[in-house]
């Protein structure tokens, strides 16, 4: 399956807007990316069942004495986590993705945390599974990951979000490494988004459901389009963000801007929910630009 034309066309103008205004503010643009790293951090971990709080994940990220009953291996996850975001900031113009970038990335991810497993993919005997789904064997892994890559740049006609959307289905369904494998895999999202020239994205952990059924849905079905929305509608909303920015709006919170306006609550969060309006989140807070027109 395949991006629909509308969403595609959506992106491609939200895109050339994002390009025209961020000339000249770039400095503001790594303002945002490196106030949103905490959001990030926290998102991706607690997908994986971390229960370090957005709260407790900012104090870490800002070096301040946390006691937590999480432990110390939360913490190393979360300041590990955020050094990997800031290294493909900077680098991603650098190389395409390739096989050593992901074991390098791997390596800052666990290092210092599990350093028998840190920067390798799984070895003989050791065998993953997530829910019901028992990953490919490891004898298999190396040879599949060359494959995705391959697949993945040397695909020139297939539309970006599609390709990027195929690999990460692929990546999570071979699961190479012993532990790590999802803050992998959506850091390589944000990577080859970054490539491309958009900014990066946050998946959430309220939408960790339904971004885990998209794995069940191409396992089963080969289904792709449930992992393309969920990309296409992270990166639309990240898209919508920067561009409120870069505008110089003055942003307000979504509830604010439904009872000043008189507007219907339900109506328009759904509507920023299926970011059909320009609404986006800090800190789990939908905003908006104040001068938006909703059509009722």
């Amino acid at each position: 399956m395949a991006t629909t034309k509308p969403i595609q066309e959506k992106i491609k103008a939200l895109k050339a807007d994002f390009d025209a205004l961020r000339k000249g503010k770039e400095s503001l643009l790594i303002m945002i990316a490196e106030a949103e790293v905490p959001e990030a951090v926290y998102n991706s971990n607690a997908i994986e069942n971390s229960t370090l709080t957005l709260k407790e994940t900012e104090k870490i990220l800002l070096d301040m004495e946390l006691y937590t009953a999480s432990g110390v291996r939360e913490v190393f996850e979360a300041k590990n986590l955020a050094r990997v975001i800031g290294y493909i900031r900077n680098k991603s113009q650098e190389t395409e993705i390739n096989k050593e970038l992901i074991l390098l990335l791997h390596q800052m991810l666990i290092g210092g945390i599990d350093d028998n497993i840190a920067g390798r993919f799984r070895r003989n005997g050791e065998y993953v599974r997530v829910g019901d789904y028992v990953a490919p064997g490891p004898e298999n892994v190396e040879k599949m990951i060359d494959g995705i890559i391959t697949e993945y740049t040397s695909n020139l006609s297939s539309y970006f979000l599609d390709k990027v959307a195929g690999f990460h289905l692929d990546f999570e369904n071979i699961h190479p490494f012993v532990d790590g494998n999802g803050r992998i895999g959506r850091i390589l999202i944000c990577f080859q988004l970054l490539r491309l020239g958009f900014p990066v994205v946050i998946i959430r952990d309220k939408e960790k459901k339904a971004y885990y059924k998209t794995f069940s849905d191409y396992r089963d079905k080969g289904n792709t389009k449930p992992m393309e929305k969920v990309i296409a509608l992270a990166l639309v909303e990240s898209l919508h963000k920067r561009i409120t920015y870069l505008k110089g709006e003055k942003i307000v919170k979504l509830s604010d801007y439904i009872k000043t306006n008189e507007l219907s609550a339900s109506a328009v969060t759904n509507a920023a929910r299926r970011q059909n309006i320009p609404a986006f989140r800090e800190k789990g807070v939908w905003k908006i630009s104040e001068c938006f027109a909703y059509n009722k």
